[in-house]
């Protein structure tokens, strides 16, 4: 009995001493740990060069457009949150219109059916 009473202290002081290391807050990924992140998601379509430098270029553009409108909508005090998805739903549409002239056609099928799902960002309770 004693020796799982000091098992679950030191499990708790394990446990706690996790929690506090994480700091806490969420840092934001900067813009090229962003398209790394894209890219790594890409990696099950087996691109080949060309594609793959392709894609970087337009996963860039899509990262830098997509923060650039997040930066607009946080120094406006994020008002109009209806315009901001519509403007968000602009710049990955023409993502995804720019990758489908690149990929073929069972890569662009995976890229909307399973990769573009897996990216968006989960919610937490």
């Amino acid at each position: 009995m004693k020796k799982q009473i000091v098992l679950f202290v030191l499990i708790f002081f394990v446990s706690i001493s996790g929690l506090l290391a994480q700091g806490g807050g969420m840092q934001r990924q900067t813009s090229e740990e962003r398209v790394k992140a894209n890219m790594e998601a890409i990696k099950p379509l087996l691109l080949n060069e060309e594609q793959t430098k392709k894609t970087t270029d337009v996963v860039t553009d899509f990262v830098n457009n997509q923060q650039k409108l997040m930066e607009d909508f946080r120094t406006n005090g994020g008002g109009d949150r209806e315009g901001w998805m519509a403007k968000r739903k602009e710049v990955e549409d023409a993502r995804d219109a720019k990758l489908k002239e690149i990929f073929n056609a069972n890569q662009y099928k995976k890229w909307i059916e399973e990769i573009v799902p897996s990216m968006r960002p989960r919610r937490r309770n």
